[in-house]
């Protein structure tokens, strides 16, 4: 059996800083679990206004489309782990 690491690696420390300046949020980054729930009440909490403003921010600065009508959306955004692994396997080498 496998175990996440709740360390953030350097490119989910830098998608975290994003996150909190894009949103203006009062969290220290580096306290941002990568594992924990971007969306809803746990975790971050954010709303889906929040979820547009951090896609089109990612579509801004790493170049990768984020959809509002992605079957996927739910996996995508369910943690900074799991956004920060899409977006570094959309990203052109």
């Amino acid at each position: 059996m496998t175990t996440q690491s709740t360390t953030q690696t350097s490119t989910e420390a830098e998608l975290a800083q994003l996150i909190v300046t894009t949103l203006n949020l009062d969290q220290i980054v580096d306290e941002i679990d990568p594992e924990a729930p971007l969306y809803g009440d746990a975790g971050l909490g954010l709303d889906s206004i929040d979820m547009l403003e951090i896609s089109l921010t990612v579509s801004q600065r790493y170049g990768v489309k984020l959809r509002a009508d992605a079957g996927n959306n739910a996996e995508i955004f369910a943690s900074l782990r799991s956004l920060n692994a899409y977006i570094q396997g959309q990203r052109e080498p």
